[in-house]
């Protein structure tokens, strides 16, 4: 009969936190099965005996290395985000079921463990003057390019500096940066409106719009340690504001590779045909040509998210499920969060770059969740580097 053990004798045979043990069963290194309690899973001892042996001879370094760096073995401990058999939980609580209801200031109040009122209090944030004068001067500029010196130029350091202690003046300080973040996207003054209210007002779409945006900022909140999240907590670790924190995960958001894919994703859309979407994506791959927005390495059944919000928006957006369907039958592969926040663009006819704006906005939530947890841990990140170069 095969032998099982429960998950404290699992994390102490391989001399791991159980945090770090749940990581490695949503990688797959280890299997979880249910035990007795529905609350408590089993693992089989022989296999975690397997993966203690693996960890003890260790591998070569440059292995290591990659493997860690690569979506590969956890590099940080966070009690955020769990992304684990398909689905995302924001502390434990599915991501896409409270995307039904919850608000992003709900999100925020969740991840950062504090009150809503407290984060986001009834008056709207100040600004430094300059901001208003220089968001009128960018003109037709996509707002991948104008989002971070906007933003920028409007926040202040101190109401978030590292020298600030009593949760509830960082809280409303980083409430402000949210609002503050929301204002640059739409280049006008902050508000205390509810963030989803804000952009749905000023883009011009009905009720059942805004509700849409409101689910995409709450999908788009948090999801582990991407780029962008992982550049936040070495901010924080080095005692930065928060405003820092966000100045610098929007650099990594603006990537090709991360949060501008939504960029590429609309490139792609605009060079199908769409009465014959199977025969356009048959040449692209053919000529060497990708398909940014489809598939997740976290997500091999697809990703959840996407799922939820393409859902949301139904069958009223034909042209998002020819195309979605046209690169399943080709590739099999189903699509990201990045492709469902410009077939929303597309959907409620925002301005181009809003698929870009949304995730940054949402993903504001994590990033600063993300520098309030460093900060508890008064730890500096500074791993060592793998040295490649000519020897002495």
């Amino acid at each position: 009969m095969a032998d099982y053990i429960d998950a404290k004798q699992a994390a102490d045979r391989l001399s791991v936190s159980r945090q770090t043990l749940y990581a490695y069963v949503s990688r797959g290194l280890i299997k979880a099965v249910p035990g007795d309690d529905p609350r408590q899973s089993r693992y089989l001892a022989d296999a975690v005996e397997q993966l203690a042996e693996t960890r003890r001879r260790g591998r070569k370094p440059r292995e290591i290395a990659k493997a860690t760096l690569d979506w590969g073995m956890p590099v940080l401990e966070s009690g955020l985000t769990l992304i684990e058999n398909g689905a995302c939980y924001y502390r434990g609580q599915s991501a896409v079921e409270l995307s039904r209801t919850a608000a992003l200031e709900d999100i925020a109040a969740l991840l950062w463990q504090l009150p809503v009122g407290s984060a986001f209090p009834r008056r709207a944030p100040l600004t430094i003057k300059a901001y208003l004068e220089l968001a009128s001067q960018v003109g037709d500029a996509l707002p991948a390019e104008t989002l971070l010196p906007l933003f920028a130029v409007a926040a202040r350091d101190e109401p978030t500096s590292a020298w600030r202690t009593d949760p509830a003046a960082v809280a409303r300080g980083s409430g402000d940066l949210v609002r503050i973040l929301a204002a640059c996207a739409l280049r006008q003054a902050p508000t205390s409106a509810p963030v989803h209210q804000q952009l749905a007002a000023t883009w011009g779409v009905d009720a059942a719009g805004a509700d849409l945006i409101r689910q995409a900022l709450v999908l788009c909140a948090d999801h582990e340690l991407n780029a962008s999240s992982f550049t936040a907590r070495c901010i924080a670790s080095t005692g930065a504001s928060l405003k820092a924190v966000i100045v610098g995960a929007l650099a990594a958001l603006s990537g090709v590779k991360h949060g501008a894919t939504t960029t590429s994703v609309e490139s792609l859309w605009t060079s199908i045909d769409p009465d014959a979407p199977a025969k356009s994506l048959r040449d692209r791959l053919q000529a060497g040509g990708s398909l940014p927005g489809f598939g997740h390495p976290l997500y091999p059944d697809g990703d959840i998210r996407a799922r939820a919000l393409l859902s949301a928006i139904g069958d009223d957006f034909p042209e998002a499920t020819r195309l979605t369907a046209a690169v399943d039958d080709l590739t099999g592969t189903a699509p990201s969060i990045d492709f469902a926040l410009v077939a929303l663009r597309r959907y409620l006819r925002l301005p181009e770059g809003s698929a870009f704006l949304l995730f940054a906005i949402g993903r504001s939530v994590g990033w600063i969740a993300h520098g309030l947890e460093q900060r508890t841990t008064n730890q500096l990140i500074r791993p060592r580097a793998l040295y490649t170069g000519e020897r002495p």
